[in-house]
């Protein structure tokens, strides 16, 4: 038990020196992953504190809290991947398309995958609109709207069929400002983001007042879906918490 706890914390403290480089958000719970296995691995193993020092009430409790942590934290994943399979309705009167990171006036890869996956499904749903929702932030040249706009129009997608949201900065803002200028409360409506993301954004949106919502995933980089999954867990309970969701 305590070399496989080691292990963990060991492969944890890996991954986050590699999402460290490449400068990835919310990195430092894998950091705080890694210490706390590492610990825990060293004081089953190598010192005395568990299995002399402490009374045995307290190493209940301790067990008692560790298994009901693990057990709420593999129910939020459970609702994430659960978003993750969701299958496209065809015909949908919208697509609402999430903005994700411009860099410079190019779409950054989850972007691009999400543009993608909205292409396609616009190509094989000829009456469907899709909405761009995006504003602009640090490091963009232009609005996420503005991009998805100009790409999807270079892969064939008529831009009659685009209504631009070009002022949102996040998921909640999206959905609240695409409302605004389009009937998608009351339309049959598919969100275009990661797979991870279907889920938190579906519940967003059905707490908005969506009634007929619908996910629409896109894949992810396969390296950094481990960190994007655990990441997500957090922000539902956020959302929750404020509210939102």
């Amino acid at each position: 038990m305590a070399v496989a706890l080691s292990i963990l914390g060991i492969l944890c403290l890996g991954y986050y020196i590699s999402l460290s480089f490449f400068g990835m958000d919310f990195s430092v719970v894998w950091l705080l992953a890694g210490g706390v296995l590492v610990l825990l691995g060293y004081t089953l193993g190598w010192t005395r504190l568990w299995s002399d020092v402490l009374p045995k009430g307290v190493k209940v409790g301790i067990c008692v809290v560790f298994l009901a942590g693990i057990f709420f934290f593999a129910f939020l994943e459970g609702l994430v991947i659960s978003g993750m399979k969701g299958q496209p309705q065809n015909d949908l009167d919208y697509i609402i398309v999430l903005g994700a990171q411009v860099r410079g006036d190019h779409p950054s890869r989850a972007l691009r995958k999400r543009i993608e996956k909205a292409a396609a499904y616009l190509k094989e749903n000829p009456s469907t609109v899709a909405i761009l929702s995006g504003g602009q932030g640090p490091g963009e040249d232009m609005t996420e709207a503005d991009c998805m706009r100009q790409v999807l129009a270079e892969m064939g997608i008529d831009r009659e069929r685009m209504i631009l949201e070009d002022r949102s900065t996040s998921t909640w803002e999206n959905l609240d400002l695409c409302a605004k200028l389009a009937p998608v409360k009351e339309k049959r409506v598919g969100l275009v983001t990661q797979n991870f993301h279907v889920y938190r954004s579906l519940k967003l949106a059905e707490h908005q007042g969506y009634g007929q919502v619908y996910g629409i995933p896109a894949p992810s980089q396969w390296s950094y879906q481990p960190h994007f999954m655990v990441r997500e867990a957090f922000a539902i309970v956020k959302e929750k918490l404020v509210g939102n969701i």
